[in-house]
């Protein structure tokens, strides 16, 4: 059995209108929901043995906030493969941990985060969890999806439809001020 937790960052900050969208780093928002996903994360005593990371500034801020709320984590893998992704490099990306490690903290992106749930987890027709993340993923919100599998490299190549979708979690349904529309 393998699992993926993955991570949306944050909210950035989108008030200096000449920086490269790589070096955006969080709003306010933004930090207060990583640290407040990095405190449900702990609280529901999810555990990874292996973070792989965009290195863009906002996911680099989403970690540090999450991870000071959260507590010691594994020192993250920064590869630059995740930085805005397609769904079949995140699969790439998955399929080259090493089997020893069965928990992974996969943290980046919109779309290809999204598009790498609704790949992964087959549509049952009653699957509720995987139409929230159809309608959006937002930012800072974490999906856990179980994998059963014995190795990391059934995933290559995206091959999907070999998890399950076993909760999802977004910042407003902890906290309603972090919410659409809400400062």
């Amino acid at each position: 059995m393998k699992t993926v937790i993955l991570l949306r960052h944050a909210k950035s900050d989108w008030s200096d209108t000449t920086q490269r969208d790589f070096d955006r780093p969080l709003n306010g928002r933004g930090e207060r929901a990583a640290a407040l996903m990095g405190r449900w994360a702990r609280r529901e005593a999810l555990t990874f043995d292996r973070i792989i990371a965009s290195p863009a500034a906002r996911v680099k801020d989403t970690l540090d906030r999450f991870t000071e709320s959260y507590g010691p984590c594994p020192e993250p893998l920064w590869d630059k493969r995740v930085y805005l992704a397609s769904s079949a490099t995140l699969a790439d990306v998955v399929s080259d941990v090493d089997d020893g490690q069965d928990h992974l903290l996969l943290v980046g992106h919109n779309p290809g985060l999204e598009e790498f749930i609704l790949d992964m987890v087959p549509d049952a027709g009653d699957t509720a969890l995987r139409d929230d993340v159809a309608l959006k993923f937002p930012t800072a919100a974490m999906a856990v999806i179980e994998f059963d599998i014995a190795h990391w490299a059934m995933l290559s190549g995206g091959k999907g439809g070999l998890g399950v979708l076993k909760r999802i979690v977004r910042p407003r349904d902890l906290d309603p001020s972090l919410g659409p529309d809400q400062r």
